[in-house]
């Protein structure tokens, strides 16, 4: 008897962690774009060439379980900056029929109210393709691709709070807290403080004011993360000529492995 309950213990461990049936741990998985609901872009190889580690969250509109995720998923990509960070956050709901309106609503209703929400994708931006070749067999289903492709983590679970999630975290990797709720002009980390002007931008110049000298790396992300600009600065204060479209953007400025982000508007 005690044979048996080991077994049944060892293979729902075993399958815990095997809820994606359409790769097998450490697979390199097949590239894929989807639009999501405010009909941006997401391809996943794009993503990872930048260093990205890419969270999916399969899930459909009345799942159960997947309405308490959906608040717990939106804090997680809220707290490590809205995609312009080192980590990616997408949900794909592409089973159930779900259209754009279905998740609309169903972020609205169960995704919180406290936080900045991850972009998702319905059938209509492509996500059913992307659910078939992962084939998740329950729902919700969170998986972790590295930067090399390969999927490390077949289902994040159970899910309660954002540690859950934290803990899938290979053994160091430690992405920065970034804050990507403030459109205030003045930043503050600890050893890094900074300052970003003229902000709205009119898309001439912008201007950079460090407080504390060394060296920093700045980057410019587009709403769905993918940089658009770069540049390494070495003076307190540095003129940047960034090209970029009018719309919404996240400057990120990072130095001696703190980072802080906040949102930049070009009009």
């Amino acid at each position: 008897m005690k044979h048996l309950y080991l077994f049944i213990v060892l293979l729902l461990s075993i399958t815990s962690q095997a809820q994606i049936t359409g790769y097998s741990l450490n697979d390199v998985v097949d590239d894929f774009t989807v639009t999501d609901t405010e009909g941006e872009s997401h391809n996943l190889y794009s993503y990872t060439a930048e260093g990205k580690y890419v969270y999916l969250d399969f899930s459909f509109t009345t799942c159960g379980p997947c309405q308490d995720l959906a608040p717990v998923f939106n804090q997680f990509y809220d707290k490590y900056g809205c995609n312009s960070g080192d980590i990616i956050c997408l949900g794909i709901f592409g089973t159930n029929n779900d259209m754009n309106v279905d998740v609309e609503n169903f972020e609205a209703t169960f995704g919180g109210t406290n936080y900045n929400h991850a972009p998702v994708s319905s059938i209509e931006g492509g996500a059913d393709a992307v659910n078939a070749v992962f084939s998740p067999h329950a729902y919700p289903t969170v998986c972790l691709i590295a930067p090399d492709n390969k999927i490390i983590n077949l289902d994040i679970w159970p899910i309660y709070d954002i540690s859950d999630i934290e803990d899938s975290f290979p053994e160091g990797f430690t992405p920065a807290v970034i804050d990507c709720s403030s459109l205030g002009t003045f930043e503050a980390s600890q050893d890094i403080i900074f300052r970003v002007f003229p902000n709205p931008f009119d898309g001439k110049e912008l201007q950079i004011q460090l407080v504390n000298a060394g060296t920093a790396q700045v980057s410019i992300y587009n709403l769905i993360g993918k940089k658009v600009y770069a540049k390494t600065c070495t003076q307190k204060n540095e003129r940047l000529f960034p090209d970029l479209t009018p719309g919404t953007y996240f400057i990120s400025i990072r130095n001696d492995n703190k980072q802080k982000t906040q949102k930049l508007i070009v009009r």
